[in-house]
């Protein structure tokens, strides 16, 4: 059905394009003819071209995992509660965007500051390709501004780090070691509710995960306070756990391919990819240059043309 689903829509695309183009043809004689107008065959030249560019950009989103939903996970850096304000800014953008774009959103796991923001959240966003759309948005996010936390009215620096991997489902096999897992219970924290500070609901998964290509080891952990049912988290748990290892294999297998072919540009986990500048109402990507004033639109979820110009750019080359 997903199949057919994905089928049908590529069939709509083509199909409006092609109406469109018979349209547009029309128009051109009709305006030899005297029977419409210059403006007329301009707005059918507008709607014909809107439609051909959705269509190439669509076509941009070819690669195994693009039409997957995704798993976001925003980390504050250093910078105390300035960083943990810039990271709960930067959850409301993508969940500003997600709603918007008819997604649904959803908190899995959320810590909140010391004093304001959050120091971590992990938000399911599901919707068709919604990984394919937000892949770009991985790396290190820049705030510059005014700190409203700074007594001197100092401009000042802060980080948010936004890790995106694909959220896999039952028709991806993905090899998970039971004896690796191990798990946890904590009450889960929040507001009101009997069974909020009674039960221990939250899950929390440790995965000892050896890398099967260079025999490195490290410790995945995954919370997941989603629900008040304790094996429903379990389930949410483990479904990150299998998306955190699909992502590895095929950062791997992107890593392979970019020896084979040195020529081609990536992005790597550390670099800082976009830089918000509020005094200067000023948000610019440095991979792409692509760059926007509207700073308060950005924050509200506006991000739909960075994203366009970083697909654009690099999916092809990804695929």
């Amino acid at each position: 059905m997903k199949v057919v689903k994905d089928l049908k829509k590529w069939i709509e695309l083509y199909r409006a394009v092609h109406d469109a183009t018979e349209e547009l043809s029309l128009a051109f004689e009709y305006v030899k003819e005297g029977v419409t107008t210059e403006d007329e065959v301009d707005a059918a030249y507008a709607r014909t071209k809107e439609l051909v560019e959705n269509l190439e950009f669509r076509n941009m989103l070819r690669g195994e995992a693009d039409a997957m939903n995704c798993v976001l996970k925003i980390n504050s850096g250093a910078g105390g509660t300035e960083s943990q304000d810039w990271a709960s800014m930067l959850m409301r953008m993508y969940m500003r965007w997600g709603e918007a774009n008819g997604y649904k959103v959803t908190v899995s796991n959320l810590q909140e500051g010391d004093e304001a923001g959050i120091k971590t959240v992990t938000m399911n966003i599901e919707g068709d390709y919604a990984y394919g759309y937000l892949k770009g948005e991985n790396g290190v996010h820049r705030l510059v501004r005014v700190s409203p936390y700074n007594a001197q009215g100092k401009r000042m620096t802060s980080f948010a780090s936004v890790f995106v991997t694909p959220l896999v489902d039952d028709t991806i096999e993905v090899n998970v070691e039971q004896a690796r897992i191990s798990w946890d219970t904590f009450r889960s924290g929040g507001a009101g509710g009997q069974n909020v500070n009674k039960v221990e609901s939250g899950v929390r998964l440790r995965y000892q995960y050896k890398d099967p290509y260079t025999g490195a080891e490290e410790e995945i952990l995954i919370e997941n306070t989603e629900t008040r049912d304790q094996p429903k988290n379990r389930e949410n748990a483990l479904r990150q756990l299998r998306s955190i290892l699909y992502d590895r294999e095929m950062q791997h297998r992107m890593e392979e391919q970019n020896k084979v072919e040195a020529g081609k540009k990536k992005i790597e986990w550390g670099s800082q990819i976009r830089s918000y500048v509020f005094d200067d109402r000023r948000v610019k990507d440095h991979r792409t240059n692509f760059q926007t004033s509207d700073v308060g639109g950005v924050m509200d979820g506006k991000i739909d043309g960075f994203i366009k110009a970083y697909l654009m750019e690099f999916a092809a080359v990804e695929n």
